[in-house]
């Protein structure tokens, strides 16, 4: 950090889960109750501007803080330098850093991180790529000339660093241990294990909550509901009232009771748990639903937990998923389950924004789906929800979106009931042979694909598949009967689980006589899978300088040869050695001069 007054270099300790992005870095943020916050602001002259917004901030909870909605923030006017680079990059405090996490403090890297990517959007800040996706480095961003394509959102995955020094080319893992390595021996860093944790309590008071099993008496004091007597039953005609209180508290049918001790008049508890206390457990009742003498047995626990996979979207999961480990937790401590942990893998789901709010019945925003199905058909409403965009990220809703999953579940049906181009008794040649190794690539990409919740690359896969299909059929002796065949069971099966009304039907008109949900999964050959070229992209200082179509087992060495052959490559490189070579056959080579 440079100190505005002096000149002189100061320390400005920054918190990171990402240290592989710090070549990303273009601004820093404190937060505005940070100790520096206002003494930065005063030594720049921005004093006045900087108090009167960290005085509004202070006024809002950390909950309203962390909002999607939150993105303010003023530059304090003083500058810090990245140790990576020795680029000077500006000191922001915003609303959205609390002190409370980290050190008080970020490095911002916007490209690799939604929430700084909305705030440099915001505040027209520098935007610096410096991760690449490995499964998009055939399309890797930018063209072999260099220039970068426009991002519409961060790219918060893992894959391969690029312009970042001589860590480029590292995959996401390789490069976060030696970053922290050089930082650790340089002494300006060291990795670090932080905590998160938020106050648990019983706020919300809802009518439909859990009833507390507790009554009062005059004489005995408070005391539990007998075992017998569980569960305390709801009353099903309550009178709501707009007093703001329980409609429990005017229902003498419920509150009015006797003490189990004494036998005289006592009044039961009106107030109701948070329904969090009932979601924290329930899926424990799915192991033993039946069972009447109690919740669960702790047999049936140790056959069904942990439950398999968790999705949820991320304003509800957080939360959820704490508690729940809570009561787990407890649970297995009084040998009622065999499992510590409820839940063996968590995937989040996105938010669908419309018109740039997030849509809900609440803001009358909602795409009714009975109009939706009614217009397009079920399959291509749910097709359109797959394929919108990743389901881990937020997307924006295009009205027209399902006219084109419609478009081709039309395709597929002409396809599949031979109703486009000429299918042959015939022997297989070579045209057959390519559709065959594109349908075992495709199961093998889909099946993974779906494995990964992937779904918004497996429908375009199967998309590209019928498309390919299309031109097979009508060229030259068009399709064999066997290939087609295969073709089009593997097809099905592999829209089945996206499309289910559309590919049932499909399935029995195309002669199966069992149903199409009682198939097994097609399994891939990976000798008929493998591509006999792919396309190898070849960068120079992290930047893409050229594409070449390579065989598929191309070797280290014969991938570096060929990149530095390239004439491309040679204009870049001029007559230099180049420092290093990472080749990464047959997907990536890069060449750091």
């Amino acid at each position: 950090m440079i100190d505005p007054a002096t000149g002189a270099e100061a320390k400005l300790r920054v918190f990171t889960t990402r240290p592989d992005t710090v070549f990303g870095m273009t601004y820093a943020v404190v937060a505005p109750e940070h100790p520096l916050t206002e003494v930065l602001a005063a030594q720049s002259g921005r004093a006045e501007e900087v108090s009167s917004f960290v005085a509004e901030a202070m006024a809002m909870t950390d909950v309203e803080r962390q909002s999607e909605d939150s993105k303010r923030g003023i530059f304090t006017g003083a500058m810090a330098r990245n140790p990576f680079n020795g680029e000077d990059i500006p000191i922001w405090t915003a609303d959205y850093v609390l002190a409370g996490y980290g050190t008080g403090a970020i490095m911002a890297v916007p490209a690799h991180d939604e929430r700084d990517f909305a705030f440099a959007s915001r505040h027209s800040l520098e935007i610096r790529w410096v991760v690449e996706a490995v499964n998009a480095a055939a399309d890797a961003s930018g063209d072999p000339d260099g220039e970068s394509c426009e991002h519409s959102a961060a790219f918060i995955g893992k894959g391969v660093a690029v312009a970042s020094g001589s860590f480029s080319g590292m995959s996401t893992e390789e490069c976060e241990r030696a970053v922290i390595t050089h930082m650790e021996a340089e002494g300006f860093g060291e990795s670090k294990v932080n905590y998160r944790l938020r106050d648990w309590l019983i706020s919300r008071q809802r009518y439909w909550g859990a009833p507390i099993p507790m009554v009062t008496c005059e004489k005995c004091g408070l005391q539990p509901v007998p075992e017998a007597d569980l569960p305390v039953l709801l009353p099903q005609d309550v009178e709501f009232r707009p007093t703001g209180q329980s409609p429990l508290t005017f229902e003498q049918s419920f509150f009015q009771t006797e003490c189990p001790k004494c036998g005289g008049s006592a009044r039961r508890e009106t107030d109701t748990m948070d329904t969090f206390v009932d979601s924290s457990w329930y899926f424990l009742r799915y192991c033993d639903p039946h069972n009447v003498d109690a919740a669960w047995s702790p047999e049936a626990a140790r056959a069904w937990m942990p439950v398999d996979q968790y999705i949820g979207g991320v304003e509800h999961a957080i939360l959820h998923l704490l508690y729940s480990r809570f009561f787990q937790k407890v649970f297995h401590d009084l040998d009622l389950t065999e499992a510590e942990e409820p839940f063996a893998a968590l995937f989040t789901q996105g938010m669908i924004y419309r018109n740039g709010t997030k849509m809900s019945k609440s803001k009358g925003n909602a795409v009714s789906v009975d109009e939706a199905c009614e217009a397009y058909g079920a399959d291509a409403t749910r097709l359109f929800h797959l394929f919108i965009g990743p389901p881990h990220l937020d997307v924006e809703w295009q009205e027209n979106g399902m006219e084109g999953t419609a478009r081709f579940l039309k395709r597929l049906w002409r396809l599949v009931l031979e109703e486009v181009g000429t299918v042959r008794d015939r022997p297989v040649n070579s045209a057959d042979e390519e559709i065959r190794g594109m349908v075992h690539r495709t199961i093998h990409k889909v099946t993974q694909d779906i494995e990964t919740f992937s779904f918004n690359t497996a429908v375009p896969a199967l998309m590209e598949l019928v498309n390919d299909a299309y031109k097979w059929v009508q060229t030259g002796d068009g399709a064999a009967r066997s290939v087609f065949d295969e073709f089009t069971t593997a097809l099905l099966l592999l829209l089945a689980p996206m499309a289910p009304c559309v590919t049932a039907e499909l399935w029995e008109l195309t002669g199966h006589e069992s149903h199409i949900h009682a198939q097994s999964w097609p399994e891939y050959d990976a000798e008929l899978a493998k591509p006999k070229t792919v396309v190898m992209v070849v960068q120079v200082a992290g930047k893409v300088r050229d594409r070449l179509d390579v065989p598929s087992g191309i070797s280290e060495s014969e991938a570096e040869a060929l990149a530095l052959a390239s004439e491309k490559v040679q204009k870049h490189l001029g007559d230099g050695t180049p420092l290093r070579v990472i080749a990464r056959p047959p997907k990536l080579v890069n060449i750091i001069p």
